[in-house]
């Protein structure tokens, strides 16, 4: 029943910025290490970063760090990431959902840890 709510995507120029939003409603998301992931067209998930209750992160591709940055506020519920310099690549469904098994971030984020997954939110990066 728990469902997490993606937001904040959109069509945007390459070297542009968006800050996609992730929210639970009903559900405390300060316990929980929280995901960002992605998929693109006939590719498998991913995931991108990670976020701890102790605001503890992870990026674990190579290709957006420094470029991305996750954050969360703990006071509006809500997980945050900020894309600056996008680039054709970054175009997928971006998700984001609850890692249940611990409230730190591991090296790695990986899928099958985590739970609640919602609808996704599109992101589309073309000139």
């Amino acid at each position: 029943q728990v469902q997490f709510v993606e937001s904040g995507g959109g069509l945007v120029q390459p070297g542009g910025s968006l800050r996609l939003s992730c929210a639970a409603p009903g559900f405390t998301l300060d316990y929980y290490a929280i995901g960002w992931f992605r998929q693109a067209p006939g590719k498998e998930r991913e995931g991108v970063a990670c976020i701890g209750h102790s605001h503890d992160s992870t990026y674990s591709l190579d290709s957006v760090q420094g470029r991305f940055t996750i954050s969360r506020d703990n006071a509006k519920n809500t997980v945050y990431l900020q894309m600056n310099s996008l680039k054709p690549e970054d175009t997928a469904v971006y998700y984001c959902a609850a890692n249940l098994m611990r409230s730190a971030c591991t090296s790695v984020v990986r899928t099958m840890e985590y739970a609640y997954w919602g609808q996704g939110t599109q992101v589309t990066v073309s000139s």
